[in-house]
């Protein structure tokens, strides 16, 4: 589990920077703080995904454990915007992604390695997430008509990205090393510039202090918890999946939310609160729920 708590302690780390970084006042504006969201939104995250996918194994996409982890965001997204069917579509989209979109990178390829044995399954739920679920975010969240939206965010930086990486891995082509290794070091930027304006986001307003935001990010917080790795379960036992897949499943829906969610949100600052009270809260509770899961699975 080292390697699992290895992903949390960096996570919270570089939020902390972030944090110190506004209290100092080198990051001295929302204008400053969300430059590093859109420079993640348009160049480092569609790097990122583009030199991960491009390595992955595209046999993997549509397994039964994949699938499931479909089901089971389907299910709670669903869960979440009947529950809060009054607010405005792109508020019940930040919270459905809140409650719905794990963190499959940073946490979930340790999670993968160190728990389940192999990162087999973490990058191809990266795919699904983007090319699926992506778009139907961004159409929500940019206030457009949501047919308009989705054809936006399929044409998306990082859709396109996951597109292409697959399409790499899929023909088995090799990248050469002189443009694949920029790639990697532009997306490895990608990650650290979304923490960092969350933490600085922490210095204008604490997590769950704008009371009209507890309830959303308290439903949220649940349903990505406990109802995401329930639902698997209960999907996994339907369609009679092993003992090893179930867990796969289980252990992947109960990952913290992604900061992804914070940067869409950030990038078109629109409930940008409950997303990133959700992840703040996800990435501290995640870790016992998950040893939870582990023990009652009898690992």
């Amino acid at each position: 589990m080292l390697g699992v708590i290895t992903g949390f302690a960096i996570i919270l780390a570089v939020i902390f920077v972030g944090w110190v970084l506004a209290v100092r006042g080198v990051i001295g504006s929302d204008r400053e703080r969300l430059m590093f969201n859109r420079v993640a939104f348009y160049a480092a995250t569609p790097a990122l995904l583009f030199h991960s996918v491009a390595r992955s194994d595209p046999g993997v996409v549509f397994s039964p454990v994949i699938l499931v982890v479909i089901g089971a965001t389907v299910v709670v997204a669903t869960v979440y915007a009947a529950l809060h069917f009054r607010q405005s579509l792109p508020d019940i989209a930040s919270g459905a992604a809140a409650a719905s979109y794990f963190n499959s990178v940073n946490i979930g390829l340790p999670v993968s390695t160190y728990v389940l044995g192999d990162s087999t399954y973490a990058i191809p739920v990266v795919f699904i997430q983007m090319v699926l679920f992506t778009p139907l975010i961004l159409g929500a969240l940019g206030g457009k008509s949501l047919l308009g939206g989705i054809k936006t965010g399929l044409l998306s930086p990082m859709v396109v990205a996951s597109f292409l990486g697959f399409i790499v891995a899929w023909r088995g082509w090799e990248i050469p090393a002189p443009i694949m290794e920029p790639i990697g070091l532009l997306g490895g930027a990608s990650i650290p510039m979304i923490l960092m304006s969350f933490g600085a986001s922490l210095k204008t307003s604490g997590v769950l202090s704008d009371p009209s935001a507890r309830r959303p990010t308290a439903t949220a917080t649940l349903l990505k918890l406990v109802g995401m790795p329930l639902a698997a379960f209960g999907l996994a036992s339907i369609f009679g999946l092993s003992a090893d897949a179930t867990y796969a499943a289980v252990i992947l829906c109960a990952l913290p939310t992604a900061q992804q969610v914070y940067n869409y949100a950030a990038t078109f600052q629109r409930g940008q609160t409950v997303a990133r009270d959700v992840v703040f809260l996800t990435t501290f509770a995640a870790l016992p729920v998950m040893l939870v899961i582990a023990f009652l699975f009898g690992r």
